[in-house]
Parts: structure tokens; sequence; C-alpha cells
């Protein structure tokens, strides 16, 4: 995957726009890519999580997660880029059960089922089947995502949900049964 950092939002302060970019050449160089970062909390209890993944089938692993974590960190004591004092630094994968907040996010879920939460009813968005007009959430298979959108085909017309109106989205894992294929 291409570098996916500079996806932070023009609020974001210097420092940390300086710390996702940091993070996103540590995991390039360890053969990964930087899936998402976030920095929480006060006085001792600061915390940056970075999250990495990989493209490739089963996704980053415990050393990738390890060697971005030594390398981010020597960057960022050596350089001291965060400001306010002491902080933990955890580094981690996205999880099966990732959070999607990026347009490329929803990209690498298409043909997958998540699970969305939007601002509104689904009504205000221009769908009028009585199924879903009242409907805040959404959890069944992406068809698409753009630029601007994600869509659902459902039986009863396609959803499709303006990036703007999502709340909260994350994808859902689904267990397969031994011996069926997954869908």
């Amino acid at each position: 995957m291409s570098n996916q950092a500079g996806q932070g939002t023009a609020s974001s302060p210097e420092w940390m726009r300086k710390v996702e970019n940091l993070a996103a050449d540590v995991c390039r160089r360890e053969g990964c890519f930087l899936y998402d970062i976030e920095f929480t909390g006060l006085g001792k209890g600061r915390t940056l999580r970075v999250f990495v993944d990989r493209d490739a089938e089963g996704g980053s692993s415990i050393d990738d997660c390890s060697n971005v974590s030594k390398g981010l960190n020597e960057i960022l004591d050596a350089d001291d880029v965060i400001p306010g004092g002491p902080y933990n630094l955890e580094v981690s994968t996205p999880g099966i059960d990732r959070v999607l907040k990026q347009p490329w996010h929803f990209e690498k879920a298409v043909g997958k089922k998540i699970w969305v939460k939007v601002r509104a009813p689904l009504e205000s968005l221009g769908v009028t089947d009585k199924k879903w007009k009242n409907a805040k959430q959404v959890e069944s298979t992406l068809s698409a995502a753009d630029g601007e959108a994600i869509t659902f085909d459902e039986k009863e017309g396609p959803i499709r949900i303006p990036f703007s109106a999502i709340e909260k989205a994350k994808m859902v894992f689904e267990m397969q049964q031994k011996g069926q294929k997954k869908k």
C-alpha cells in the first residue's frame, strides 16, 4: 500500500502531523503501513497509539509492531517531538474489528461486512424504504466506497451514505464454520 500518512485533519496540531509522518516513515521502513494514529489522555495518562498493518494475507505481526515501536520510540525520544512531558507509546494492529475512519479504510473493506452508525435516520439521506428509513445503523456487506460515500446493495435497493453522515464505523468479525468458504 502506498503511504497513508497525511490523513490527519487540519485541526491536528503541527507536532501531531509530524508524529504521523514519522510513524508512516518508520512503518514503510519495516515493510508495513500506518493504518491509524491517535493521542489520548491527560497528565501521566497520555498515550500515543499507532496502528500498523500489511497488505499481505494475515496482516501485520507482533514483530512488525515491536520493530515499529522501537524505531519510532528512538526518533520521538531523540527529537522530543511530543510536547507536555511523559506519555506511553502503544503500537498494535487495528484488529479484526478495526475502526473505519478514512475513505481508504472503507475502500479496503469493500466486499466485507461492516457496521455503520449515522448521525441521523437514513431517511434524511434519501432512503425511502420502510425497513431502512428510520434506521441509524447498518450492518451489512459493503458493496462500494469512493472518495465521497459508501454503498450497501440491499434487496430493498442501494443505501448510499456520505462520509459526512457517518458517526462511527467498524469491520464486523464473522466466524467461519469449518469446511465453509467465506462468502
